[in-house]
């Protein structure tokens, strides 16, 4: 199983930024996918941005154009830039991983085999 470590989180008025950051304990170029989740309580986990082996990135559409997801398999680290932060944004964030070769939804939880324990992001009006 991968360790997934993430940090970053924060609180910020509105319109501000953070950026997360996600220490994997294995290669990420052996990763076949990585993503963001976030949820918040009492509601389904949901994909923000994921990105591929190759580095080809997909996102929400609410996040399109504000938040930026990348990876770095030289120091084993996934990242997400969150710009123009909204109150809507505030959430627990996921890093997610799927170590296994295969089809898949990146937007949907059950696809990930490897999960961290997220980091909070409160967005204040």
């Amino acid at each position: 199983r991968v360790q997934l470590e993430e940090s970053g989180g924060g609180s910020v008025q509105t319109g501000g930024f953070l950026r997360l950051s996600c220490t994997a304990s294995t290669s990420t170029s052996d990763l076949s996918y990585m993503a963001w989740f976030r949820q918040v309580v009492g509601e389904e986990r949901e994909a923000v941005a994921g990105i591929s082996q190759s580095g080809l990135p997909s996102y929400k559409n609410s996040v399109k154009g504000r938040f930026t997801i990348s990876r770095d398999d030289g120091i084993n680290t996934l990242y997400l830039q969150m710009e123009r932060l909204e109150p809507e944004d505030t959430a627990m964030y996921y890093c997610a991983a799927i170590s296994y070769r295969g089809g898949w939804n990146w937007m949907a939880p059950i696809a990930y085999n490897n999960w961290g324990r997220g980091t909070q992001v409160t967005v204040s009006s």
